[in-house]
């Protein structure tokens, strides 16, 4: 039933029903994947996508008719959500407005946003308890578009390297595309701001001993053959796909944590909704540490004011631009 619908199925998720219409649809066109197939897909990485994704406001995106078609980027939550699916109220100063997102506390929260067509899932690097407090500081390293994955691979080494030396533990995974993601927990003792400029900091220090890495402001001005550590992805409201995200590609490939000693041999490819369950079956949830401990950012706030001195220039303030 390649363009078909098909009758509603009723799938239990712990303690919950839920019913989901159109289970034939067709979301991924490369191996003809389902609707059906990508719900049990986050049954199969459940704990990964729940541990991920827990207590976060979070931002959806959805693709109403299958990822060849129209993607609908979601901040609130889609009408008709059952009672037990839970929100958490942001505030948007700029625009004076606000949003009710969705905050999943249970692997049903995951599956019911499948039903309203839901791929990929983009959460805050905050939490409900503390929307304006970060406890995730994201290293994102994102291609240039005539770099390469090797070169990719060789900043994150330099990452590493310079993490390590911190005494700060990253959990890598792939973007899910052409970059890769490393996540570092820290106390939420510190605003958006000030972990923006701690990443900016960190992001000078590789650039320093990783020439490959440009952090020209404006996109235009980067050199093509760059890759740029996208230290605004830690600025409020900035959010990237989490681990165990699929991404909407023909493909449905997958934002999967590896370890460091994958990072050379592992694909972006090698990751997508028909390889990942077994991955996870046999691995379990490479980031399940994650929260075991928490760098403090002082350290690389000291660093900005270095090199703020040193520069007499300090990260672009977003509001000014």
């Amino acid at each position: 039933m390649a363009g078909g619908a098909g009758a509603a199925v009723e799938l239990e998720v712990g303690d919950r029903t839920v019913r989901l219409s159109s289970p034939d649809r067709v979301y991924f066109a490369a191996r003809g994947e389902t609707k059906l197939d990508l719900a049990r897909y986050y049954l199969a990485v459940g704990d990964g996508i729940v541990r991920a994704l827990r207590e976060r406001p979070c931002m959806l995106h959805r693709f109403p008719t299958g990822t060849d078609g129209e993607k609908v980027h979601q901040k609130r939550l889609p009408r008709g959500a059952p009672e037990w699916v839970r929100t958490v109220r942001v505030h948007f100063p700029r625009y004076h407005r606000h949003a009710d997102e969705l905050c999943v506390s249970h692997l049903a929260d995951v599956i019911w946003a499948v039903q309203m067509s839901t791929v990929e899932f983009h959460p805050w690097n905050s939490r409900a308890a503390d929307t304006e407090a970060p406890d995730e500081w994201r290293i994102d390293l994102d291609p240039m578009p005539e770099a390469s994955y090797a070169d990719v691979r060789r900043v994150a080494h330099v990452a590493h390297e310079v993490l390590d030396e911190l005494g700060a533990t990253g959990y890598p995974k792939t973007s899910g595309g052409k970059g890769m993601h490393v996540y570092v927990r820290i106390p939420p003792e510190h605003g958006f701001a000030e972990v923006r400029r701690a990443a900016h900091a960190f992001a000078r220090e590789v650039a320093r001993r990783c020439p490959v890495v440009d952090l020209s402001w404006w996109r235009k001005d980067r050199d093509p053959r760059s890759v740029f550590v996208d230290y605004n992805q830690n600025a409020r409201d900035h959010t990237i796909a989490s681990a165990y995200s699929v991404r909407g590609t023909p493909e449905g490939r997958v934002s999967t944590p590896i370890r460091w000693d994958e990072v050379d041999s592992a694909e972006p490819g090698d990751f997508t909704i028909a390889t990942v369950p077994a991955r996870f079956a046999e691995l379990g949830d490479l980031h399940a540490g994650i929260d075991d401990d928490a760098f403090r950012i002082e350290p690389l706030l000291e660093w900005a004011d270095r090199d703020a001195r040193d520069s007499g220039e300090d990260v672009p303030d977003l509001d000014d631009l």
